[in-house]
């Protein structure tokens, strides 16, 4: 009885929020004006909301307001603590990852539909690129003019002739839609040099998924990881040996798109390299690694094609690998997408691509494209220039127009006589580099506003991988908004918004993951390879973090109420020997402390002082960002709240105080999370040997000005607070502090894990455990200094370890970290590491 009233409860309970889902849908249906004249994603021709989205509608409509607001906010939560972020051409900052809270929905039979003209468009482009940089029939034949592939800068002519190791030219593509005056989609452009969008279509998907899990499970949405998967497999097949290395090549941080590339790497399981981590030897590609040189199989590049070797290319170019080109001559490397593939973006091709798909598939084209003509041919110009006001003009092979400042298209009908003239000339000139084209209006779709819905143009980028199989598209894709509402193109640097795409089925779909099935693993414990340029990034991300700490107890220990202001004489002399180690690391400024009460909020976050602990932090955070694939999300969310903590202006030295000592408890739970989640390879040693190494030079500055040889209780009482040991010595001495009992505990005793000696063992058993580059079997520079400084520290008596002592040692553990940066992290002439003896893995 009891049972049977509960279920009817909670049948009635879902009919209401069906009922209220149904209402609130009519509500902003009514409230909904869509643009017109434009084909809109959410209501159909008849203005009634598409099936697809009744049905999402009537589920999210469902939810309380406050409901619908904690689950926005979770998404937006998700994408700050992960630290998505993008860069807008000519920005020098990143941006905050802007996504839209509502999918864009596409119903089955639509998809199928989209599938089947990408995977042709796809295949066309393949085989158009092989004609092109191989036999060059269809220039030849006339079906292609000369000009449309010559003008562009994209036509690598030193990679005609060369076969693409692997057997493809494009591995991956991707084309960006929208949909069309009658209702169907149609091709905005096609991206075949290295399509960007794909990473952060994933990361899109996994915050809308988690803000509304049940939403998403009962739309059926598939999943993306078949698709990673199969593109992942297909890189790995086109290598020439069993269990290939495959590495992501990206510009670097200052990469638009650089979240992306670290995103893919870090999912894909592939190696995150830049253009100095590469070097040619023996007709292969090989990683500047730790351990020397590693071959590596296969290259998915995010570096234009013209920057790949400036041996061959762009001599003007450091993005790329000398000899790049020469190797895949001799079959040394795949390369994804293959150099050269650019050519196909321009829109000078768009007009012939469907005689060309007549002629190369024997078939038309499965979707329609904007309608373009290409000025370099006379019949096509004078169509253009007689249709002037009515076409759009845009750059034949760049984004822009040659002459203009602006980077969309140009409307001839909005030019002033002296601007349309000047447009008539250029054209006439040189009309290869301009084509006209249908002028377009993007479709439209809903995006959450205010508690409403309103219409937003969108561009959706479908993305193809290449496989054995055949074309894999990924189910859903890359969706950016515009905000104005009369948009003609969308970028990510237009104040666009990203959209996650969910492709939605009546059937029930894979769970499939990037996780293969147990009985098909090998077991592998393996260190892995690590690139120079990473374990370079690591030390210095641990040495910045640790000189941050050094600067923040100083903060400490000069403001606290208990430190030395007392305003005794011994109190002020401590206080001026804190300022004057604040001064000589850049801390503050020298002017600063003739005002005692700006030194710490300048000590703290001075944006102009290289030593601040703000600045130090944000060095850090620069060089966390080139290893956004190594760290786990927690490790990257502490770094950035250190940054924007230090960030906030603080009001008064309570607040200083306060600042500094939760920066402090993060610095702590970053050293946790270093020491307790970070596998024990190379990488974690490199961040380890960072922080030690750091620590045992700051430890000896501290010894150095507080631990003289006249030093009173005051300045012992100072030096033991700053390596965090007064616990420890209370416990032993049950005295006040003495010298050499001071000295001894800072310096010399290996049980203290803030001492100079356990800094010594710690970087010896590091260092121990590091490849050797050579095979001369003597003990390496690195090494035979750091067992120097040990046997020092093991064999000192305290008594005797005077200031010149400790000056001393500091020198040691600064050659120490000079050999360790030379020997591991070579740079320029020493790049190539010549005298690396053993065999190439």
């Amino acid at each position: 009885m009891g049972e049977g009233a509960a279920e009817g409860d909670r049948g009635t309970g879902r009919a209401q929020s069906q009922r209220e889902g149904q209402r609130r849908l009519a509500q902003w249906v009514r409230d909904y004006r869509r643009l017109p004249g434009i084909p809109d994603e959410f209501l159909g021709p008849d203005g009634a909301p598409r099936p697809v989205w009744s049905r999402f509608f009537d589920a999210f409509g469902a939810l309380a307001p406050d409901e619908v607001e904690r689950r926005f906010g979770m998404a937006d939560r998700h994408l700050r603590e992960a630290g998505v972020t993008y860069r807008a051409p000519g920005d020098s900052a990143d941006r905050p990852w802007m996504l839209s809270h509502l999918p864009l929905l596409i119903d089955e039979t639509d998809w199928k539909q989209l599938c089947a003209g990408i995977t042709q468009r796809a295949e066309l482009l393949e085989r158009v690129l092989r004609d092109i940089y191989g036999e060059g029939r269809l220039i030849a034949e006339g079906a292609l003019p000369a000009g449309a592939i010559a003008g562009s800068p994209e036509y690598l002519r030193p990679v005609c002739g060369v076969p693409p190791p692997g057997g493809r030219y494009l591995s991956l593509y991707a084309a960006d839609v929208g949909r069309g005056p009658d209702g169907r989609w149609w091709v905005l452009g096609d991206r075949t040099q290295a399509p960007s969008g794909a990473g952060y279509a994933l990361e899109n998907r996994l915050v809308l998924s988690r803000a509304f899990s049940d939403l998403y499970k009962s739309m059926n949405v598939p999943r993306v990881a078949p698709f990673f998967e199969a593109f992942r497999d297909s890189l790995r097949a086109r290598a020439d040996r069993d269990e290939p290395r495959i590495g992501v090549l990206t510009p670097g941080s200052f990469s638009e798109t650089y979240f992306e590339h670290a995103t893919l790497a870090r999912y894909l399981g592939f190696l995150l390299v830049e253009g100095d981590d590469l070097a040619v030897s023996d007709n292969r590609i090989h990683i500047r690694t730790v351990a020397g040189l590693k071959r590596l199989d296969v290259l998915l590049r995010r570096v234009d094609s013209n920057s790949l070797d400036p041996l061959e290319l762009d001599a003007s170019s450091h993005l790329g690998v000398p000899g790049l080109i020469d190797v895949l001559r001799k079959d040394g490397v795949v390369v994804a997408n293959m150099p050269g593939s650019g050519v196909l973006e321009a829109r000078a091709l768009l007009g012939f691509l469907p005689a060309l798909s007549r002629r190369l598939l024997g078939e038309e084209l499965k979707m329609p494209h904007i309608a373009t003509w290409w000025c370099g041919q006379k019949s096509a110009r004078d169509e253009v220039l007689s249709r002037l006001d009515e076409v759009a003009i845009e750059g034949a092979y760049r984004r822009g127009v040659p002459g203009f400042d602006s980077n969309g298209p140009v409307l001839a009908s909005e030019l002033d006589v002296t601007g349309r003239q000047r447009l008539i000339d250029a054209i006439g000139t040189r009309g290869m580099d301009y084509v006209g084209q249908e002028v377009v209006r993007l479709s439209t779709m809903p995006v959450w506003e205010q508690g409403q819905l309103t219409p937003r143009p969108f561009v959706l980028r479908v993305f193809a991988a290449a496989t054995p199989d055949g074309w894999a598209i990924m189910p859903g894709g890359f969706c950016r908004i515009a905000e104005q509402a009369d948009a003609r193109a969308v970028s990510m640097g237009d104040g666009a918004r990203a959209a996650d795409v969910w492709v939605v089925s009546e059937k029930k779909v894979s769970t499939a993951s990037l996780l293969p099935a147990t009985d098909k693993v090998r077991i592998r414990r393996i260190a892995g390879v690590l690139p120079s340029r990473a374990a370079d990034n690591l030390f210095w991300l641990g040495r910045y973090l640790e000189r941050a700490e050094a600067t923040l107890r100083l903060v400490r220990a000069l403001g606290s109420p208990s430190g030395p202001n007392k305003g005794t004489a011994a109190s002020l002399q401590s206080a001026e020997r804190i300022q004057r180690l604040l001064v000589t690391w850049g801390a503050i400024s020298q002017t600063s402390r003739a005002a005692p009460g700006r030194i710490v909020a300048e000590a703290l976050q001075s944006e102009a002082r290289f030593g601040s602990a703000l600045s130090l932090v944000r060095s850090a955070l620069r060089t966390a960002t080139s290893l956004r694939e190594r760290l786990s999300p927690d490790a990257w969310q502490v770094i950035t709240e250190m940054a924007e903590r230090l960030s906030y202006e603080v009001e008064d030295d309570d607040s200083v105080l306060s600042a500094a000592e939760l920066t402090l408890q993060e610095l702590a739970s970053f050293a946790g999370l270093a020491q307790e989640n970070m596998n024990r390879a190379a990488g974690w040693r490199f961040l380890d040997i960072g922080r030690r190494t750091e620590r045992a030079i700051n430890t000896t500055r501290f010894a150095r000005q507080f631990a003289y040889d006249e030093a009173g209780d005051e300045d012992l009482d100072i030096l033991l607070t700053l390596v965090d040991s007064q616990i420890t010595y209370r416990s032993r001495y049950l005295l006040a502090p003495i010298l050499a009992p001071v000295r001894d505990l800072a310096v010399l005793d290996s049980y203290n894990p803030r001492s100079v000696a356990f800094q010594v063992a710690t970087l010896n058993e590091h260092i121990a455990a590091l490849p050797s580059l050579k095979e001369h079997g003597l003990i390496e520079k690195p090494q035979r200094l750091a067992v120097a400084v040990q046997a020092m520290l093991a064999t000192a008596e305290a008594e005797k370890l005077e200031v010149k002592a400790l000056f001393a040692l500091e020198q040691d553990l600064l050659s120490l970290a000079e050999a360790i940066g030379l020997h591991y992290f070579p740079h320029g002439p020493n790049a190539s590491r010549p005298e690396k003896l053993t065999g190439l893995a």
